[in-house]
């Protein structure tokens, strides 16, 4: 991270480049091709923008190959320009500094351990037998409850709850308002009244994960509800219990997963996609927004369900003839099959 420029022959190395134009050139910054100025570095990765190219100021473009020629300013040359750009982002990315040590509105269980790195921020609560590691980051007004540990680098922003016996990897970040290991919606029928199934597992989530603001990962009924490394989830998503999500899988906003769901590694859920319990999605499975994934999936690739945004008169035609679907498909079945 730095305060200062940088050079895009500095880039370049650093990040495996090819430079195409005056490395001298300083940049302090990041923009979008449409606005960035010559202090600032941009990036065309979707073919949609390309027509801000021709137009930029920026400082300097990431793009690929193909791209190259008809870039007007220096240019750095990348396989993935999206990736290439995430990472000179990073270097400035300039968090608060963060001081450790308990602060003294803090109020910590004497049961608890919190290592001499860690900070622990205002109003923070910690409860019994739960361990912070070495270099966490504890949020204002975060609730750790009790039998939780938090890996070495994590970052809890603030409001973040740990109900019971979550336990985090290192380097996790959770933004602010998510439930880590409420009781899961487990509910038996008798005699006409529902009895609580109590819930007696935990959460478990892997190293390098991300958890986004207001998303809810039950505890397990029994075992854990997991989330295998580098998983990234995006703002309120509901994570029922017993699910188990796959190392490197994405998911966008909104997306909520039934209990014992198991989702493979990989894959990428779309904004809004609903998922019932106790089905399998095996590896690299993309499921595009707004689908209802209502059976398993045992083969990789792109998957959708739902209807598409038409005009409201066209839909209502097609949502009446819908309900017309089995008595048509009824009457087709029964007409004379034609001779070859």
């Amino acid at each position: 991270m730095t305060d200062r420029g940088v050079t895009l022959e500095t880039l370049a190395g650093r990040f495996g480049l090819e430079l195409r134009g005056d490395g001298a050139i300083t940049v302090n910054g990041v923009g979008t091709l449409e606005r960035a100025g010559p202090g600032q570095v941009s990036f065309l990765s979707n073919a949609t923008y390309r027509r801000h190219l021709a137009g930029t100021h920026a400082g300097a473009v990431v793009l690929r190959q193909d791209d190259a020629d008809a870039c007007p300013v220096p240019c750095l040359v990348a396989a993935d320009p999206y990736v290439a750009f995430a990472r000179i982002a990073g270097l400035f990315e300039l968090p608060a500094p963060v001081a450790p040590g308990v602060h003294a509105s803090a109020v910590v269980d004497p049961g608890a351990r919190i290592a001499a790195t860690a900070s622990v921020g205002p109003l923070a609560c910690i409860g019994p037998r739960s361990v912070i590691g070495e270099n966490v980051v504890v949020g204002a007004g975060c609730v750790i409850g009790p039998d939780c540990d938090v890996g070495d680098g994590c970052e809890l922003l603030a409001r973040v709850t740990l109900v019971t016996r979550v336990r985090l990897g290192k380097r996790v970040r959770i933004h602010p308002g998510a439930v880590l290991g409420a009781e899961g919606f487990g509910l038996a029928m008798d005699a006409g009244r529902w009895i609580k199934v109590p819930q007696l597992g935990g959460v478990l989530i892997g190293d390098d994960c991300e958890i986004g603001a207001n998303t809810t990962i039950d505890r397990g009924a029994i075992e854990d509800t997991v989330l295998e490394e580098d998983v990234r989830l995006d703002n309120q998503i509901q994570v029922g219990h017993n699910v188990r999500i796959g190392a490197h899988t994405a998911m966008a906003g909104c997306v909520a997963i039934a209990g014992s769901a198991r989702i493979g590694r990989y894959c990428l859920i779309g904004g809004g996609v609903g998922i019932v319990g106790h089905i399998q999605i095996c590896d690299r499975v993309m499921v595009t927004a707004r689908s209802l994934v209502t059976h398993s999936i045992t083969q990789p690739g792109e998957y959708s369900s739902g209807t598409p945004l038409q005009p409201s008169r066209e839909w209502r035609r097609n949502a009446a003839r819908f309900k017309q679907l089995d008595e048509l498909a009824r009457k087709i079945a029964t007409l004379p099959k034609a001779k070859d």
